[in-house]
C-alpha cells in the first residue's frame, strides 16, 4: 500500500486503521482455509453508472429503444435513489460502499485536504471488505473511488480518479493500465499481465472533455472526435466486463461506467432558455447524451448474458444531473470550465440532493417483478445493506442505511 501523499495514497486515516487491520487479517485466513465443499453462495452484480438521469431515460425506455433496462424493470423493482447532499462521484459512491455519512467514511469529495480523493482516507469498513472477510468472493472493475487497490478476496480494477502519467491529480483522466503512476491499479498484481495480454492496454477512465479553447471555431469536429473517443473506452470497458465474467467469476461483482455523466456535463440536450445555452455547441450533437443511454444498453447485454435466474442484478446511480437553474447566472462559478476543460451546461452537485436523485434497478430471485419504488424510500445507504443481507451478513452496526426488504417477495427473504 502507497504511502505517499504526494500522489495521493495518504496513509490511512487512524480512525480506519483497525477496520484494515482486521479486514487483511481476515482475508489471510479465509485464503487459507476456503473449501470447495462450501454451500454456494447467492451471485450478485451491481452495475454502477454515474449521473444517471432519469428525466432522459424515461422517453428512450418508451421509444423502445433500451431493451436490456426495459427488461430489469419488467422483472424487477425500480425507483428513484436519494443521494446525499452536494452529490459527487467519490463522496456517493465511497457512502454507498459504506452505509455512513461523508464525515463519517472520510471521503467528502474529489480532494480531501488538498489530497485526491483514495481508498486510504477510508475510515470506515466498505462493503468489499465486509463480504472478503466472510467469505464472499469479490470482483470490483472500473469502480469510482477505489484507487489505489485493496487486497480482496478475488480481484479489484480501480476506475475513476486513478492517477497516471500527465494525469497527477487523477481527476478527470483517462489513463491506460500502463500509465497508472502513485499506486496499484489492480489486485492481484499477477492479473495486470494477464489483462494486458488478454483484454489489452485499456483505459481506466473516460475522456477528459475537450478544453474551451480547442472548441472555438471547430465545435463540430472537436465534439464528434470526443465522441467516438468515448465509445472506443466504452468499448474497451465492456471488453473488460465480458472477459472478467467469463474467465474470473465471483459471488459479488461490481462493475461501472462513467462516461455518460461525463458527456451529460456539457452535451445535456438543453434548450435556448437554459443557462449556458451556447448555439454553437448545442445544436451539433442534440443526441448524444441520450445516445450514450443506448450504447449503455448495449452494456447491459453484455453483462445479462452473464446472469441467470438465480443472479441478482443491482443497476444503480450515485446521483441524476440537470440543467444550470436560471439563479445559476448569479454564481460566478457555475460557467467556469469543469476542471479546465469545456464550460459545463449541467451539474449535479446541487445543495439539495433530492433536484438530482439516482436511480435503482433490481431484479433476482425473490425480487417482485414489475414494483415501482414511490418517492424516495430507497437511498444509497441502503444498497449495502441490501447486498449484505442476501449473503446472511449481518449489517455492522456503524451502517446507516437498512433493507430494502418491500422489494423482496417474501419480506424474511
Amino acid at each position: 500500500m502507497n504511502g505517499d501523499t504526494h500522489n495521493g495514497s495518504a496513509v490511512p486515516h487512524q480512525a480506519g486503521v483497525r477496520w484494515l487491520a482486521i479486514y487483511f487479517a481476515s482475508v489471510l485466513s479465509l485464503v487459507l482455509t476456503v473449501s470447495a465443499q462450501q454451500t454456494p453462495k447467492p451471485r450478485v452484480i451491481v452495475v454502477g453508472v454515474n449521473g444517471m438521469e432519469l428525466d432522459i431515460l424515461r422517453p428512450l425506455i418508451l421509444q423502445g429503444k433500451l431493451p436490456n433496462l426495459s427488461r430489469l424493470i419488467e422483472m424487477g423493482a425500480y425507483g428513484k435513489l436519494r443521494t446525499v447532499s452536494y452529490p459527487n462521484c467519490p463522496r456517493v459512491y465511497s457512502t454507498i460502499f459504506t452505509s455512513t455519512k461523508p464525515e463519517e467514511h472520510g471521503v467528502s469529495g474529489f480532494l480531501v485536504g488538498g489530497i485526491t480523493a483514495n481508498t486510504n482516507m477510508l475510515k470506515t469498513e466498505p462493503i468489499w471488505s465486509v463480504l472478503s472477510r466472510n467469505g464472499v468472493s469479490v470482483g470490483m472493475a472500473n469502480v469510482p473511488a477505489t484507487f489505489p487497490v485493496l487486497p480482496v478476496n478475488g480481484y479489484m480494477i480501480s476506475g475513476m480518479l486513478t492517477r497516471g502519467k500527465n494525469c497527477e491529480d487523477g481527476i478527470l483522466c483517462a489513463p491506460r493500465l500502463t500509465d497508472v503512476e502513485g499506486g496499484d491499479a489492480v489486485y492481484p498484481q499477477r492479473l495486470q499481465v494477464e489483462l494486458l495480454k488478454k483484454v489489452g492496454n485499456f483505459h481506466i477512465d473516460c475522456e477528459r472533455m475537450p478544453a474551451a479553447a480547442d472548441l472555438k471555431g471547430h465545435e463540430k469536429d472537436v465534439i464528434n472526435n470526443w465522441l467516438d473517443r468515448v465509445q472506443t473506452i466504452r468499448d474497451e470497458q465492456t471488453k473488460l466486463f465480458d472477459y472478467l465474467l467469463t474467465n474470473h467469476p465471483t459471488d459479488f461483482t461490481m462493475l461501472a461506467q462513467s462516461c455518460e455523466d461525463r458527456v451529460g456535463h456539457w452535451l445535456y440536450p438543453i434548450a435556448p432558455f437554459n443557462a449556458g445555452y451556447n448555439p454553437a455547441i448545442a445544436t451539433v450533437r442534440p443526441d448524444a447524451f441520450p445516445s450514450q443511454y443506448i450504447a449503455l444498453d448495449k452494456v447491459l447485454g453484455t453483462i445479462l448474458a452473464h446472469a441467470d435466474t438465480n443472479t441478482y442484478v443491482f443497476i444503480i446511480s450515485d446521483h441524476g444531473i440537470k440543467p444550470l437553474r436560471e439563479f445559476e447566472d448569479k454564481d460566478p462559478h457555475s460557467h467556469m470550465d469543469h476542471e479546465k476543460t469545456t464550460p459545463i451546461i449541467a451539474k449535479h452537485d446541487f445543495a439539495d440532493a433530492d433536484d438530482v436523485p439516482g436511480s435503482f434497478f433490481a431484479m433476482g430471485p425473490g425480487i417482485k417483478p414489475n414494483f415501482r419504488l414511490m418517492g424516495f424510500e430507497a437511498s444509497v445507504y441502503d444498497i449495502a445493506p441490501t447486498i449484505l443481507h442476501l449473503y446472511g451478513i449481518k449489517q455492522p452496526g456503524g451502517m446507516q442505511g437498512r433493507v430494502l426488504t418491500e422489494i423482496f417477495e417474501d419480506a424474511k427473504n
